[in-house]
């Protein structure tokens, strides 16, 4: 298996794409670069936006998650990554829903996992792979998800723990992983996108005054890379978006964005939090994670 690896963890069918969708299919197109991405839930309490889907929902069905199994079956397949697994197996950990909701408190809920235990389960991918970069979430989960914020706890757990050669011998040889990066925003590119929908019917910042009172992002100087993807990348970016159809549909605001803004999908942003700093841009901003 290449040495040069990434291992990107997330919490829900989609984020993937949504948050490092562009930056997937730029290491895809990189044959030198292995690519693996774990997803900690198969997104059982997702917001269903297709109406003739409704039933799948987890109060009704309850066979979302295995809907959004196959969306991300094939959205990973148009961004071009192969190496894809859900954290412990599939179904072993389910979607904790929104702060403070009842699914919090769900046997199975990623939430209530025991960090340790479930940074076992990707101990043992990390040693299997030995990805030299690992992306995840910062410690507010991007905007505050439970399994944002667990995903981010337990990555940061099994970088940890991959690297102590006494522990657990038997999920493979102590690995440290050599750089590793929180996905961001740059508060110039949230102030974009604030006023490109400041007058949209889907206005996702409805009722926030300013880009202030957002949970998320960080001003521009506390960036560290920027992956810039081509108008190939970008595309397969598109692509995989429409891939999850109770997700996004037609006319959300996550769909109309590259229409409003050309390079959102196109540019990625992250914090530095481990390993040496590579080449800097003009911005003062690494372009490529293996550097």
């Amino acid at each position: 298996m290449s040495a040069r690896g990434i291992l990107f963890v997330h919490a829900h069918p989609d984020d993937e794409t949504v948050g490092t969708g562009a930056t997937l299919a730029h290491y895809a197109a990189r044959p030198e670069v292995h690519l693996t991405v774990v997803t900690c839930t198969l997104g059982e309490e997702g917001e269903i936006r297709v109406p003739a889907l409704e039933g799948l929902a987890a109060d009704r069905a309850d066979q979302l998650g295995g809907y959004r199994y196959w969306e991300y079956r094939r959205a990973t397949a148009a961004l071009g990554v192969a190496d894809t697994c859900f954290l412990g197996g599939v179904g072993r950990w389910r979607d904790s829903g929104m702060m403070g909701t009842p699914a919090n408190r769900h046997p199975r809920a990623f939430w209530g996992a025991d960090v340790d235990e479930a940074a076992a389960d990707l101990v043992a991918v990390i040693r299997d792979r030995r990805p030299e970069v690992l992306v995840t979430y910062d410690p507010d989960g991007f905007y505050g998800h439970p399994d944002h914020i667990q995903a981010h706890r337990v990555a940061m757990r099994a970088a940890e723990l991959a690297a102590d050669h006494e522990f657990r011998p038997d999920l493979g040889t102590a690995h440290d992983i050599a750089k590793i990066y929180w996905t961001t925003m740059p508060r110039s590119a949230i102030e974009a996108q604030f006023g490109a929908f400041a007058n949209a019917p889907d206005n996702p910042f409805a009722g926030v005054a300013a880009v202030e009172d957002l949970p998320f992002g960080v001003p521009d100087d506390e960036i560290d890379a920027a992956i810039t993807a081509s108008a190939e990348a970008t595309a397969r970016k598109r692509e995989a978006m429409t891939e999850y159809a109770t997700q996004i549909a037609p006319g959300d605001w996550l769909d109309m964005l590259g229409d409003k803004l050309g390079d959102a999908f196109a540019v990625e942003h992250y914090r530095l939090v481990k390993g040496p700093r590579g080449p800097l841009d003009d911005h003062g901003w690494e372009t490529d994670l293996l550097s």
